[in-house]
């Protein structure tokens, strides 16, 4: 008897089935994913909404002497002030730009603040100037990753993407870190922590919050949780600590989101005459070069920056392991703040 054919592999939406469901029609779905000609704003939200809800992704057809162009573009999620005083974005750089191929490839370094406009920035990206993208730090259920991938353009997150889905990324365990730091100053005597979380609309921000949120109701029950929010500044921390003493004047401890941030919440401690850490410990994230300037020095919470920058590269070239969604561990550094 013979064998039966086998069964045909699960057919990829097409851009035709793209336009019905955005009701528009073929060339001007194309014109979206293109960004070959302008589109009405209605038309180019409908054919982003079709992409994102059938997972719809292009395949690049090779043109007769199409060739790589060697870049890879980083697309960092901050506007330029923030970008430039941060020193993570620095020390994430210097991993992309060791991991890539020297004299073979070139790093394309981008901003996107809120207030960038999307299609121009798509017509670049998508535009063939590039081999692939790094996303860093996307915010909300943005739709640009799908519409880059949809356009057949390789895309890896360095940091977990909010909306669910199967964009590859590379991020530290943000969770767990912020746990395992809550949960040393509850060891250590501290009765009432609070913190200065990120902005809620980044994964890391919403996920060294969980952190905080596990471990102090692991060990208090709900509750007793204080939070203020900041967005990874020192201005940012100095305006959240002040909130913290407002809302909870018998704190004893505080964990904050970022090291910046502890920084600026350790300037009004000290302005306070709040001793640290005898009247109040301090714990931070990311072991940037500021957590050893301050004094006392700063017990935080490292992640591998350089590596992340690195295996993000990897993943995007198809280099080294396979693994889509990369968490990388962290560790507790501490110093003298608690």
């Amino acid at each position: 008897m013979a064998a039966a054919p086998p069964a045909p592999p699960a057919s990829r939406p097409t851009l035709a089935e793209v336009a019905r469901r955005a009701g528009v029609s073929t060339a001007t779905a194309s014109r979206v994913l293109n960004r070959s000609a302008p589109v009405s704003e209605d038309a180019l939200a409908r054919v982003e909404s079709a992409v994102q809800e059938l997972g719809y992704v292009r395949q690049r057809a090779q043109s007769v002497g199409a060739r790589e162009t060697g870049a890879v573009a980083v697309v960092v999620f901050e506007d330029m002030i923030h970008y430039r005083s941060d020193v993570f974005y620095s020390r994430l750089l210097v991993g992309v730009e060791r991991a890539l191929q020297p004299g073979e490839q070139e790093l394309v370094v981008l901003t996107a603040s809120r207030r960038t406009r999307r299609p121009s920035l798509l017509r670049y990206l998508c535009g063939g100037h590039v081999d692939g993208v790094l996303l860093v730090g996307p915010r909300g259920d943005d739709s640009l990753p799908q519409l880059i991938r949809a356009a057949g353009v390789p895309v890896v997150s360095l940091g977990r993407p909010l909306a669910p889905g199967d964009l590859p990324y590379v991020d530290a365990d943000n969770l767990g870190g912020a746990a395992g730091a809550v949960g040393h100053l509850l060891n250590s005597g501290r009765s009432t922590v609070a913190t200065i979380a990120g902005p809620p609309d980044m994964s890391v921000g919403a996920d060294r919050l969980r952190g905080y949120f596990r471990a102090v109701r692991e060990a208090d029950g709900p509750g007793r949780e204080t939070v203020a929010y900041g967005d990874f500044t020192v201005a940012s921390g100095e305006h959240a600590m002040v909130r913290l003493l407002e809302l909870r004047p018998g704190l004893d401890a505080v964990f904050a989101a970022s090291d910046l941030m502890a920084a600026g919440a350790l300037r009004v401690l000290q302005r306070m005459r709040i001793r640290v850490p005898e009247d109040v410990a301090l714990v931070g994230f990311d072991d940037d070069a500021v957590a050893c300037r301050v004094r006392p020095l700063l017990t935080t919470v490292r992640q591998p920056v350089e590596e992340m920058g690195a295996r993000a590269v990897a993943q995007l070239l198809g280099l080294g392991q396979a693994e889509d969604q990369v968490v990388m561990d962290t560790a507790l550094v501490l110093r003298q703040s608690a």
